[in-house]
């Protein structure tokens, strides 16, 4: 039905940059809702940033000033800019989105496999 693929992770030093680019395929008719989660090792998953379909953004207190969320959506795929990085965001990052994939259908979540961010000197 739909898959979503992420890429652009990495290991990176304090302070660094990284982009992060999801890109959906499938049976979209509209993407409602686009964004990333994060999982620590040993914690749950939080949300990092997300974007609706207006273009009203989300973003965890943690990441705010640091992360940017943007979307290109002709091409069904949205980025997370991720600067000034720390130790503390390593984690595996995971894109999400809330998908129709029909008129008739109520929307669904869906998730890409995770792509894994080590912050460390």
């Amino acid at each position: 039905q739909v898959q979503l693929e992420e890429s652009g992770g990495g290991l990176v030093q304090p302070g660094g940059s990284l982009r992060l680019s999801c890109v959906a395929s499938g049976s979209i008719l509209t993407i409602n809702t686009m964004g990333w989660y994060r999982q620590a090792p040993g914690k749950g998953r939080d949300l990092v940033a997300s974007m609706a379909n207006g273009g009203s953004t989300n973003y965890a207190d943690s990441v705010k000033g640091r992360f940017t969320i943007s979307a290109d959506n002709a091409k069904n795929t949205w980025y997370l800019q991720m600067n000034s990085l720390k130790p503390e965001d390593t984690a595996v990052y995971y894109c999400h989105a809330k998908v129709k994939t029909s008129y008739f259908v109520k929307e669904q979540s869906y998730r890409g496999q995770g792509t894994q961010i080590t912050v460390s000197s």
